[in-house]
């Protein structure tokens, strides 16, 4: 009988994209909900419009999840809409994590991008995280 990681394809969610300490621009608790995000940090970030993001307040340990939303290029924002607007304030450093479900090939071709924001979310600078 062959071993069991060989019967079925199985996929796996792992680290797509990180944005690693981006500050928040703004908390809008009467929006429908969401993140908005720059879209120039999504375009070099390879997140989308509409994915799912998990959130870590750096700030209060407070984690989330919501979707994306397309922000104005070059404006900087990284904006907590709806409910968990309650949950950051402006100036608060966040983790936002995108995952992806891979299998074991596509998990071996792939890196992970990291965008970390050392002061602003003018700046950023781009690494990728390498599979052991």
């Amino acid at each position: 009988m062959a071993p069991r990681h060989m019967l079925a394809p199985m996929l796996r969610k792992v680290l797509f994209a990180k944005l690693h300490r981006c500050k928040v621009t703004a908390a809008l608790p009467d929006y429908v909900g969401s993140i908005t995000i720059d879209a120039d940090i999504l375009r070099d970030s390879g997140i989308r419009p509409s994915d799912a993001v998990e959130i870590a307040n750096c700030r209060n340990g407070e984690r989330f999840e919501t979707y994306v939303l397309w922000g104005e290029p070059g404006s900087g924002k990284i904006e907590i809409n709806g409910a968990a607007a309650h949950l950051v304030e402006v100036g608060d450093p966040l983790i936002v994590m995108h995952y992806a479900l891979m299998d074991e090939s596509e998990y071996q071709r792939h890196r992970a991008t990291v965008l970390i924001f050392p002061d602003s979310n003018a700046a950023w600078r781009a690494t990728r995280y390498e599979p052991r």
